[in-house]
């Protein structure tokens, strides 16, 4: 077990929803920080749909301020760029999720490949199917459509790297870190929620499969969505269905002001009275 200098208790509004009747529900959950570890999922300096490039952009600084945070509080980071880890083969954050001792995980880790690395599928009979549809992958650019493409080369520059942190993109490996230190709760952020956030290795469904406390940091998260397709909503509140879905089926969701202290990060297209 690895050493952790003294770490606060977070304090977690978390808020989740009924199965049967949609409802709201409110519960006030306390985590030890050093239980606990925030995975930032495919956070990439680039994207080949200008708008959610664009998002990504807006979001990162704001969620690097939330890390160092959640850091400074005790938390464990671990940096998830999909396909682009190589970027970091000799960085120590690179080294420290490969050299994890090997922890035997209580189910069998996501093996369903996509994208090079695995994948946790939506789960028809467990949650049904996601309320936006992205089967056009989810350009919301006005016109005419980006051209599909892997624009990415590494995580975006402006979220830091500090000595403690770990990086990886692999299942296996995470679970290892978080087996290592004794890590119960996971919190993810990122994008996007309805492709990345859901079903990476490292992610939702696989974490809470794993028996994990997740939740979903939802005001640190955006969606790849076409507001053309249906529901015919708009950009945001297309996120908004995703993450109702989430607290649905598979986690609660909080926002990063109880990190913070400071109001939830919003984009500033969003022109909605209220997204929250």
């Amino acid at each position: 077990m690895i050493s952790s200098s003294p770490a606060e208790d977070i304090e977690l509004i978390l808020r989740s929803r009924d199965k049967q009747s949609d409802k709201t529900e409110i519960t006030n959950a306390k985590w030890k920080a050093e239980k606990t570890a925030l995975i930032i999922c495919d956070m990439w300096d680039d994207h080949w749909c200008k708008s959610a490039a664009r998002r990504v952009g807006e979001l990162a600084p704001r969620l690097n301020e939330t890390v160092k945070i959640a850091r400074e509080k005790g938390i464990f980071i671990i940096h998830a760029p999909s396909s682009v880890v190589d970027f970091y083969k000799d960085t120590p954050q690179r080294k420290l999720a490969q050299n994890a001792p090997f922890a035997k995980a209580p189910i069998k880790l996501s093996t369903a490949p996509r994208w090079g690395t695995n994948w946790c599928w939506t789960d028809p009979k467990y949650e049904g199917v996601l309320p936006i549809d992205d089967s056009d992958m989810g350009c919301s650019c006005e016109g005419e459509k980006c051209e599909i493409r892997e624009a990415w080369s590494r995580q975006f520059e402006g979220i830091e790297l500090v000595e403690g942190d770990a990086l990886t993109d692999d299942g296996q490996e995470t679970y290892n870190l978080l087996a290592e230190r004794g890590i119960d709760n996971v919190i993810l952020c990122g994008v996007h929620l309805n492709m990345c956030v859901l079903g990476r290795p490292f992610a939702i469904r696989q974490m809470v499969k794993l028996g994990k406390n997740v939740a979903l940091m939802r005001d640190m998260t955006d969606t790849m969505y076409n507001p053309e397709r249906p529901p015919g909503v708009d950009h945001f509140t297309g996120t908004d269905l995703v993450i109702g879905h989430v607290e649905k089926y598979w986690c609660p969701s909080f926002t990063s002001t109880d990190i913070t202290g400071k109001e939830p990060f919003r984009f500033q297209e969003d022109k909605r009275q209220s997204s929250d």
